[in-house]
């Protein structure tokens, strides 16, 4: 009999839906059960395309003694992490302060006040390697609840206290400027891998928004250390395992140094924000109009991510989903022989990438992996030319013998029709066999994300197609998820809109999204809308100092109302709000909203010289702010005229950090940035002002390039 969770829209809370634990949503009702029943609570929380979390599910929590046990002694409560940020970040915080280390799933225990008083992450169904068992910790915690409560209480009180204690305060409101900035510059190379592109060691995520502030840092001062940076940690990623060599799009992070071996999950957010990275390292690259093979590469990434976007991510509804799992189920093995080792006729064309014939075991890349005499099944002749052109060898590069495809250096001129043809071959053949699973939860702030890279990338690259793509999230977000107060909520799923509110991430990168769908297309409703969410933004989550909150004044009380300036898999909240505002102020000449911008980043001005990596957003957003940013204004005879058309997407191709573009016909109300903006001699022009001072109006799409080349 299915539990309460039957009835959430979260994917990840629907595969526990039939567990024989009673899970419970995060609800007052939960903790009241608890406090009825004189027992903790069991917080797990997780996410649909976490590998270990299923791992978990399926050892303990489908375990019948197992859930007898929690059933009787706790109330159990089941958390999707994307769903509820806040209430992760807010108890991620306590087990790393406990424990020196966090993850997922994560495991706390807390008191019917959901103060927590004992942590961990993933625990074993037995002993193993210095982890207790899941059952043994089930016993210590129920046994300290009933025979040493007084010290519980003791313990969870010091926890909440030493949580509440922790207020950001970083001195001033003052924005970075040019030696903070020098000084990340310098941080960032001293951390970089010059070997293997990236920074630090293993394991290895792509730093897609340091990759933003080093490409905006070039545009501003010429550094070419920054762009050489940027440009060779992009070309090592989409050579690595880590890009998908034959459908596009990334995993969420390498285990090794060299790009090579990925945790095969591929998140909406990383692929958004590695397809707008990679579009923006084509645009930096590209000189009057030539292309180089790094500036090639980057147009071919950035292709065939948004390509992956479209046609693996989009919903029936018009949005993107969250994610696609690591694991995928195994193949049926031919022969007797092992699992994944031969395709053979098996390999069934079509039917949504999923066939019969799986061994109904999951294991991690198995969709994406291959071996020689796979090759060989689906290539014949062509199998070795295809081995040497992607890295795949007898002893493998991943797990028995298979290898993750990669474009190794070779000094050898590959065919390129040859390639193409076997591309297209392997890409079929995959489609037959088990595809990962897919979190169909629309999550606010990363589709914000993705309208941004897409809108842009459409342009860039003269995809309308894109464009359309974008516009469709964006109508979603607007019917679906803003309610008649321009309140947004976090998620939806099959057209339902989630229960759960918006967090700063969600109204700051939705918001990003509109203003870049409001550049590429010249509709101002973007930027109408885009201003009623940044308006919530400074009513609801700043307070007087600058500081910027995850959650709203007026949203659900946690033990603490959580907050953090730091780049993690996205840029924080803080930080993408600070960007937002600071357009939005260039787009409208709104001085509350430049105000609060720079205000928000006076903590990158703390943070940028010591932890660069960390703060990649906000050193980006702080470029803008050195650079103006600029705002550019294109008035034409009409949006179809030729010319206008030229002007405006020079206009977009320009590398100046952050600028703005605003586009309409002369005498248009569409855009603040177009008013008193008439026509030279009847020709479509351009208007570039920054800083109060404006170079004079052209017409010249040469000029205007130079006018916005950083």
């Amino acid at each position: 009999m299915p539990n309460r969770l039957a009835h959430e829209t979260s994917p990840y809370l629907l595969q526990h839906a039939d567990n024989p634990v009673d899970w419970w949503p995060w609800s007052d009702g939960a903790f009241e059960e608890a406090r009825k029943r004189n027992v903790p609570v069991l917080l797990s929380v997780g996410y649909s395309s976490c590998h270990w979390c299923h791992v978990m599910a399926h050892e303990s929590f489908e375990d019948q003694e197992t859930a007898d046990y929690l059933n009787a002694h706790f109330v159990s409560v089941k958390v999707d992490r994307e769903e509820r940020p806040d209430v992760d970040a807010v108890y991620m915080e306590a087990v790393q302060a406990a424990t020196g280390q966090g993850g997922w799933p994560m495991t706390v225990f807390l008191t019917p006040d959901a103060e927590p008083f004992y942590f961990g992450t993933y625990f074993p169904p037995a002993p193993r390697q210095g982890m207790p068992a899941f059952r043994q910790v089930l016993q210590g915690v129920r046994q300290a609840w009933a025979e040493r409560r007084d010290e519980v209480a003791e313990v969870a009180g010091k926890i909440v206290r030493d949580l509440a204690g922790r207020e950001i305060s970083y001195g001033d409101s003052q924005a970075p400027g040019e030696e903070e900035l020098a000084k990340a510059l310098l941080g960032l190379t001293r951390e970089y891998d010059p070997q293997r592109g990236g920074f630090g060691g293993a394991p290895k995520f792509p730093p897609s928004m340091v990759v933003e502030f080093l490409l905006r840092h070039h545009a501003r001062t010429g550094a070419e250390g920054a762009l050489q940076m940027a440009r060779d940690t992009c070309e090592r990623m989409a050579r690595g395992g880590i890009y998908d060599q034959l459908g596009g799009g990334f995993a969420r992070y390498s285990v090794d140094r060299d790009w090579t071996v990925p945790h095969f999950e591929k998140m909406l957010y990383d692929n958004a924000l590695l397809c707008r990275a990679y579009a923006h390292l084509w645009r930096s690259t590209t000189r009057d109009g030539v292309a180089d093979e790094h500036s090639e590469l980057a147009r071919r990434v950035a292709l065939e991510t948004a390509d992956f976007l479209v046609r693996e991510l989009r919903t029936a509804e018009g949005g993107f989903a969250s994610a696609l799992d690591a694991d995928s189920e195994e193949e049926v093995p031919r022969d007797g022989g092992p699992p994944g080792r031969s395709l053979g006729e098996r390999l069934q064309k079509g039917g949504g990438g999923r066939r019969e014939g799986g061994t109904g075991k999951h294991v991690e890349g198995a969709y994406y992996v291959w071996t020689p005499e796979q090759l060989h099944e689906v290539l014949q002749s062509d199998a070795e030319f295809a081995a040497q052109y992607f890295g795949v060898t007898a002893e493998g590069t991943f797990e028995e013998g298979a290898s993750v495809l990669q474009l190794p250096q070779q000094d050898v001129v590959f065919d390129a029709e040859r390639i193409d043809s076997v591309k297209r071959r392997l890409l079929e053949s995959r489609s037959g066999r088990p595809a990962p699973g897919r979190d169909d939860k629309v999550v606010a702030a990363w589709n914000g994300l993705a309208i941004a890279a897409l809108a842009e990338t459409g342009a860039y690259f003269d995809r309308p197609d894109l464009i359309e793509a974008a516009l469709g999230a964006a109508d979603l977000l607007v019917r679906l998820h803003l309610d008649d107060h321009a309140r947004l909520a976090r998620t939806s799923k099959d057209g339902r809109v989630g229960a759960n509110a918006g967090v700063l991430e969600d109204y700051a990168d939705v918001a990003e999204g509109f203003l870049a769908l409001a550049s590429v297309t010249g509709e101002g409703v973007w930027l109408e809308f885009a201003g009623f969410l940044l308006d919530h933004v400074l009513a609801r989550f700043a307070d007087d100092s600058g500081s910027l909150y995850d959650t709203a004044a007026d949203a659900e009380k946690l033990i603490r109302r959580p907050q953090d300036p730091t780049d993690n898999a996205t840029p924080s909240g803080w930080t993408a709000a600070a960007g937002a505002l600071l357009s939005y102020a260039a787009h409208t000449g709104s001085e509350p909203h430049r105000t609060a911008a720079e205000k928000a980043l006076g903590v990158v001005k703390a943070l940028g010289p010591r932890v660069p990596r960390f703060v990649g957003w906000g050193l980006a957003v702080a470029e803008a702010l050195l650079d103006g940013p600029r705002e550019v204004a294109v008035v034409g005879p009409d949006l179809d005229d030729e010319g206008t058309k030229t002007l405006h997407r020079t206009a977009l191709l320009g590398t100046a950090p952050g600028a703005v573009v605003a586009l309409g016909s002369e005498g248009s109300g569409e855009f603040p940035l177009l008013a008193d903006r008439p026509l030279r001699d009847g020709e479509p022009t351009a208007y570039v002002c920054r800083n109060f001072t404006c170079d004079a109006p052209t017409t010249d799409p040469d000029r205007l390039s130079t006018q916005l080349s950083g």
